[in-house]
Order: C-alpha cells, then sequence, then structure tokens
C-alpha cells in the first residue's frame, strides 16, 4: 500500500539545524550515500511502492542516548532528509516504572545537539487505547487469549531453542471468555502478573517469537504520561509494529538483534490489519492526531560496536549509581551527554557514523577511528590558545623588571575568518616542565641547560641558569631572548629544532583541567575471557584534575567553546562548572592516538 502525505511532509527534508558555533562546519554536501538500506529506499522510491520516506527514531525514556544510538538516529534520520521525507521522535514508554521524564527531555535534547529535528514527537502512551482496542480484534478473531500461566510457567511451557513448546492448559478458552477475562484486566481486577494476554500462534515454531508471545501484562504502576488510567501495558513486539503502522512508517530500521522478531513484526500488522479497520483508531483522530496507518517493511542493521566501550543501559546505570562515574553526563561515560560534555562534536560523531557505514556485519570499531573523526573535526574548527599544564617558572634575565608587551596571534594556522587575539608577554613566563630536560634523552629537540628552542611568537632564548630548591627539584629558569630573532629583524629567520610555547606568569588565568581519557582499560570490558567482571577494567587513569594556567583569552569564554591548546591536546571549557571568574576546561582528545603510541612500546 503506497502511502504520501502531501499536506504534512515537509517542505525541505529533515536536516542538520543546529550548528553548535559561529565556526562549526557547515553540513557538507557529500556524494549520495551507497549502503544496503539506501538502496531499498531508493528501488521503493523508483517502483512507485512509495511517493514518500518515513522512518523514526523510537527509545526507550528508561535511560540516556549513548553512542551506539547516534548511528540509529543519524541513519533514521539522515535517510529521511536524503529522500525529502519525515522522520518521527517517538518515545517507547511502554514500560512506567522504569522510565523518567527527565530522561524524556534528555533524549529531545541530545537529537537537537546532534544536529536534527523530528518531524512529530509521539509516545507509544498516545496510542494506548488504540493497542487495547487492536487485542480485543485479535481476541474476536480467535488468535489471542488469557493465560493464567506465571512467568516461570510460562518459560518452561516455551520450549527451548532446540526443543518446542507445550500449548498452556488455558489456550483453548473461549472467545467470550478472554473478552470477558481481557477486560477485567483491563478494569483492574487481577494482581499483577495473575494473568496475560498472549497471541495465539505455535507453539512448535522454530522461531521462540512465534511461540504465543505475551500481549499485555499486568503492573500496577504509574505512567509518566497516562497517571493511573492503566492497569495493563502492552508489550514491546506488540506496540512497536503498531506505533510504526499508525504513523504510516514505510522503513523501521532497527538492529540486528531484531531479525528474529521480524515475523512476530509482520503478524501482528498484518492480523491487526489498521488500514482496514479505521474503528480502531478513531481515538487518534478525535485527539486531533493526523493518522494514516500503512504496513512498514522491518529492515535491520549491524549496531555500532565501539572497542573500549559499554552501551549496555543497564550497565551505564550500574556505573553511575555506584559511583564509578559523577553522572550520566561524566565526560569518561559514552553517553551522548557524557561525550557533549567532554566536548566532541556533533559533526565528529556524524562523520563516524558516515564512516563506519550501514551493513548486516556485526563488527567492533576502533575507538580510535572515533577519536580521529573528533580531532578532524576540531582541527579545522577549534582556535588556538595557549596554556600550561605542569607549569615550570621561566625568567629571561635580559628584559627589564616589569617589562610588558602585546603581541598578535592568529587565532588558527590555516583559516583567516577566525581573526587573531592579543597575547600578553613579560619577563616571567610559564612553561611546560616536560619541555625541560636537565639530561635530555636523545631526539630531545625542547630546552636543555645551554640549549636553545623558539619561544612560540617571540624569538629564540637560551637556558643560561638552572635554579632548584633544597630536594634538588628545578623550580626555574634562567634564559636570555635574542633580541635580533624577533618578528622583523634579521635573525628572525634563524633555524633551531624546538618551539616550545608559554603564558605571562602576570596575565595568566589559573583553572582547573581535568584530563580525561578512555574509561576502560582494555578492548572489550565486558568479555570476561580473562576472568574478570567488566568493573575490573575500569580505567583509574581516566580522570585526572590539575591546576593549570591560561592565556586570557582562553578564560573570558563561554561554556562548551572549543580550542586546541597548542601541543596539548582538544579542550571545552565544561558546560555545567565553566566561569570565567573561575575556568573549568576538559581534555576532549590528544592531538594525536597516545594509545596507539603505548600499543607499540
Amino acid at each position: 500500500m503506497s502511502i504520501d502525505h502531501p499536506a504534512t511532509a515537509p517542505a525541505t527534508p529533515t536536516a542538520i539545524v543546529h550548528p553548535a558555533a559561529s565556526h562549526q562546519a557547515a553540513p557538507q554536501q557529500a556524494a549520495p550515500q551507497q549502503d544496503f538500506i539506501r538502496q531499498i529506499v531508493r528501488d521503493d522510491l523508483a517502483s512507485a511502492k512509495h511517493h514518500a520516506i518515513h522512518t523514526r527514531f523510537p527509545p526507550e525514556p528508561n535511560g540516556y542516548l549513548h553512542i551506539g544510538h547516534a548511528k540509529a538516529i543519524c541513519l533514521n534520520f539522515g535517510i529521511a532528509g536524503e529522500f525529502k521525507g519525515w522522520c518521527n521522535l517517538r518515545l517507547d514508554d511502554t514500560n512506567p516504572g522504569k522510565e523518567d521524564p527527565e530522561f524524556v527531555e534528555g533524549i529531545k535534547d541530545d537529537v537537537r545537539w546532534l544536529g536534527f529535528e523530528w518531524h512529530a514527537l509521539r509516545h507509544a502512551s498516545d496510542y494506548f487505547e488504540v493497542f487495547y482496542r487492536s487485542a480485543l480484534k485479535l481476541i474476536e478473531d480467535g488468535v489471542a487469549y488469557v493465560d493464567d500461566l506465571n512467568a516461570e510457567e510460562m518459560r518452561e511451557y516455551r520450549g527451548t531453542l532446540t526443543a518446542g513448546g507445550r500449548n498452556s492448559p488455558h489456550r483453548e478458552r473461549s472467545v467470550a471468555e478472554n473478552l470477558e477475562l481481557f477486560r477485567c484486566m483491563r478494569a483492574g481486577e487481577f494482581p499483577d502478573g495473575s494473568k496475560t494476554l498472549r497471541a495465539k500462534i505455535d507453539m512448535s515454531a522454530g522461531n521462540i517469537n512465534m511461540r504465543d508471545p505475551a500481549i499485555y501484562r499486568i503492573r500496577k504502576i504509574t505512567h509518566q504520561n497516562t497517571g493511573d488510567a492503566w492497569p495493563i501495558y502492552p508489550m514491546y513486539d506488540y506496540a512497536h509494529c503498531l506505533s510504526d503502522a499508525l504513523e504510516g512508517i514505510t522503513h523501521s530500521l532497527c538492529t540486528l538483534e531484531f531479525e528474529d522478531h521480524r515475523p512476530l513484526y509482520d503478524w501482528f500488522v498484518d492480523k491487526v490489519d489498521l488500514p482496514n479497520h479505521p474503528q480502531l483508531w478513531q481515538p487518534l483522530i478525535d485527539a486531533g492526531l493526523p493518522t494514516v496507518p500503512a504496513k512498514p517493511r522491518q529492515i535491520e542493521f549491524s549496531r555500532l560496536n565501539l572497542s573500549y566501550c559499554i552501551t549496555s543501559k543497564r550497565k551505564l546505570a550500574q556505573l553511575v549509581n555506584e559511583n564509578f562515574v559523577d553522572g550520566w553526563d561524566d565526560p569518561r561515560m559514552n553517553t551522548l551527554r557524557g561525550l557533549r560534555r567532554r566536548g566532541f562534536t556533533p559533526a565528529g560523531l556524524r562523520l563516524l557514523i558516515e564512516r563506519v557505514g550501514v551493513s548486516k556485519q556485526n563488527s567492533v570499531i576502533d575507538y580510535a577511528i572515533l577519536e580521529g573523526c573528533i580531532r578532524e573535526d576540531l582541527d579545522a574548527t577549534a582556535a588556538r590558545r595557549m596554556a600550561v599544564l605542569d607549569p615550570l617558572k621561566l625568567v629571561l634575565t635580559n628584559l627589564p623588571e616589569g617589562h610588558g608587551e602585546t603581541l598578535t596571534f592568529a587565532n588558527h594556522p590555516k583559516n583567516e575568518s577566525f581573526g587573531t587575539r592579543e597575547v600578553p608577554f613579560a619577563r616571567e613566563l610559564w612553561i611546560e616542565r616536560e619541555d625541560f630536560a636537565e639530561v635530555p634523552p636523545k631526539g630531545f629537540h625542547r630546552l636543555k641547560p645551554e640549549g636553545e628552542v623558539r619561544l612560540r611568537g617571540v624569538g629564540i632564548i637560551k637556558c643560561e641558569q638552572v635554579i632548584k630548591d633544597a630536594d634538588g627539584k628545578v623550580i626555574e629558569l634562567r634564559c636570555t631572548l635574542d633580541p635580533e630573532t624577533r618578528h622583523g629583524m634579521p635573525g628572525a629567520d634563524r633555524k633551531v629544532k624546538g618551539t616550545i610555547h608559554w603564558v605571562s606568569a602576570k596575565h595568566a588565568i589559573a583553572t582547573e583541567v581535568r584530563i580525561y581519557d578512555r574509561l576502560f582499560n582494555v578492548a572489550a570490558p565486558d568479555s570476561e575471557e580473562d576472568g574478570k567482571s567488566w568493573l575490573d577494567h575500569v580505567n583509574p587513569q581516566a580522570k585526572q584534575v590539575v591546576r593549570g594556567w591560561l592565556e586570557p583569552a582562553a578564560a573570558n569564554v563561554d561554556p562548551e567553546q572549543r580550542f586546541q591548546f597548542e601541543r596539548l591536546g582538544y579542550f571545552v571549557a565544561d558546560r555545567v562548572d565553566h566561569r570565567a571568574t573561575a575556568p573549568v576546561f576538559n581534555r576532549t582528545v590528544t592531538l594525536r592516538d597516545t594509545w596507539a603510541a603505548q600499543a607499540g612500546a
């Protein structure tokens, strides 16, 4: 059945609409993506099976979205945009007790942050009356019955993957008895778990999902949207497919674990047959919800699996509840909120999804590929600043006491549109401690006794004296600046092998810097092949807090502003804790893959 909705379809594609900053890269008009799902869509449009493409992103609001959801978001919204269709955001709120309005708002915020806007916001609970009427129809048609078996008995009767199941002793109840019992379930007359509405399919089916699956269970618990109106709630396999049908979804995209559920998906859609039974969805019309039901097609694709990651909502919640992390938005978490707070960019995540592609082959993507995509985006979009995280004092002794001047630095070495900034320069500076070695290793090209380096944007300096404290720790370097090597002078082009960055000690702004890294220290933390729990692999070095110093232009910025701190990595002003008067920066990613370097060491 071909369904077209010219009156309600968006005039333009569902597309990226939320650039995060003035220098965020605009979405590129890339070559059309090629994958098996997009080819199905192209074929369906070419054959006029569909005249408009309708997709949906249907998360359950029982937690915050994680990076695995990013692939589903980009695929569903991306295909809708590419083919000038629409994508709904539908909250699968059929499991009250685990769901929370906080998660609903978080999901909406994450989808928009990733760069997309939905055509319509729907909830599975919008359709509870339709689901109920459809269940009555299944009973009347003789393909559903009320069962008294408890959960343990149902599992026993269901059989195994190698042995067929047995019919419930209640399977042959009459239509009249089933209708009466189901209406009593609806009226709240039975206790939780005492009865279940099941589909009557085939207890000997090879696909265990077809062995009389549950349709409704009794749960007397308050729902976030419907309050106490419903003491019974539909099961996912039943509610999901009918929601798709009610919304006119043409291509229902889901991950591979639902492939074995597809026959049940089609069974429910066909048996209820919403397009030919408008009385079932009349309540939606009465409520003003546009409804033109059609038969959707479920298509499965491989989920996004990343090394060094956990994407189980249960395990992510455990990390939060047991204080392994500081909350759902902890920058060590691979929730979208955590990645955002760490400074990952929507464009970088979209780039990852594009490069990973869409297939039916399960695989694990190296986390370094994600980091590479983030670096690629930030290299183009992040302004440069200077910061020192492990300060060592450096005094230029041939400059007078109280010397001060203002230098002009480019904000981006590759893009003049970023403009310039003023950087104060004085006699006393902070440099990184690791940029000096009293006994330098082979190949060390930074500062050493009697050695020379270029001071970034200033000129060449020479280390004349090393000052130590009573314990022998180096606390100060006394150097001289060669005035002939300053900008515009004859010796400005004199070559030395090393260049180091700095900040003026007099003008530097103190900052808290949180150095984040991968949350787990093994590639497959939940494999348990080494006999250890996944929690044993939490990386104790994944968060370190240091006091650093910033050039003034890096401090007085808005939360979520990203920079490359030269030679140190990419950093972001924390979206929660940063203040201009008390800066807090998070390290997003290093300048290069340090994990690969460690592995090769």
